[in-house]
């Protein structure tokens, strides 16, 4: 559903283009169209989006396959930078003309946006809006999962599945940044490649070895595993975690959801842990928002650096969705909506 482009007798009534989908459909498909601007209520900012980041579940929710499934038509994108170009009553914290990200469940792909201030935040000049609209999602998700699910400890070891995609970078940087030993794994050497420039310190191509294996030989075991992928490389990272290890189920981008084999984790004393970033807006925001102004320091320390693999104009949304649907991305893919 599209929130309310309806009429207000208070606020000029004018077009911005938005991409919509309008079916469920493999592989996804989407419209460009104009519709009218979106009302502004109390505690919302209008934002002038410059870029909007493009996550794996964009690709399922307009296919029809992610855990919340909007009713139809609806705009996709969850994470978007640019200009807050008007403030709504009773917003404390955003002012016209800053520099922000925001965070929604959907309405990213188009020209503007109207969104709760609580979910807006301020970006440095240094952040350029590509880099702030691929940021929130995937650098939050890896840092809630690692920090405050998996309670990384310096030292430790930990895999990183599906490393060169947008969640597993960011994972391999932050759990470098939290002082760990980091393996990536990923499908291909020319993705290991990029997986080593983002600070992996060991690699794995698991279609050309065994990843349970490889982990026994290098490492002898991980203590933390983070799998956004699913399926058999879940267990075999299952099968290789050492005592007292830690397995994050971060997503199921492999197309399996598996079932976990309980005796594994009571062997080892193990623990496997969700880690679903959105909801901690309304459950838990202080987790959220720390985590959050933790990730801006060390962006702003040159920690951070993320990495955007394409850019497509928002006429080409469904173009940009593809490139993640055919596995043909690394880091991120970003729709840019101004010159």
């Amino acid at each position: 559903m599209i929130r309310d482009f309806g009429e207000s007798p208070k606020q000029e009534r004018y077009d911005v283009r938005a991409a919509l989908c309008k079916e469920y459909g493999t592989p996804p498909k989407l419209t460009v169209d104009d519709l009218q601007a979106p009302v502004l209520g109390n505690g919302e900012v209008r934002i002038e989006v410059h870029a909007c980041g493009i996550n794996f579940a964009d690709v399922l929710i307009v296919q029809g396959k992610y855990q919340a499934k909007p009713p139809l038509p609806f705009i996709p994108g969850g994470e978007v930078a640019g200009v807050v170009s008007e403030v709504g009553s009773d917003v404390p914290n955003v002012e016209a003309g800053q520099r922000v990200l925001a965070m929604s469940s959907q309405g990213g792909f188009a020209e503007e946006v109207v969104i709760d201030c609580r979910r807006v935040l301020a970006i440095p000049d240094s952040m350029d809006f590509k880099t702030g609209a691929s940021f929130a999602v995937t650098y939050g998700t890896s840092h809630l999962a690692l920090e405050h699910r998996a309670c990384l400890k310096p030292g430790e070891t930990l895999l990183v599945l599906g490393a060169s995609g947008g969640v597993g970078l960011t994972a391999v940087e932050i759990g470098k940044a939290m002082g760990a030993t980091v393996i990536g794994a990923a499908s291909t050497d020319e993705k290991l490649e990029i997986v080593k420039s983002h600070g992996a310190d060991l690699l794995i191509n698991y279609v050309k070895e065994d990843l349970r294996d490889r982990v026994k030989e290098i490492t002898g075991g991980v203590d933390v595993v983070y799998d956004p992928v699913g399926g058999e490389p879940f267990l075999q990272a299952l099968r290789c975690m050492n005592w007292e290890g830690r397995i994050i189920v971060i997503g199921f981008a492999g197309g399996t959801i598996q079932k976990i084999p309980a005796n594994y984790l009571l062997l080892k004393n193990c623990a496997a842990v969700g880690a679903y970033w959105g909801p901690y807006m309304e459950k838990n925001p202080n987790v959220l928002l720390r985590s959050l102004r933790t990730l801006m320091d060390w962006f702003e320390a040159g920690r951070l650096v993320p990495h955007i693999s394409a850019t497509y104009p928002l006429e080409d949304a469904g173009k940009a969705l593809a490139t993640l649907y055919e596995r043909r991305a690394t880091g991120k893919v970003v729709l840019t909506t101004r010159d």
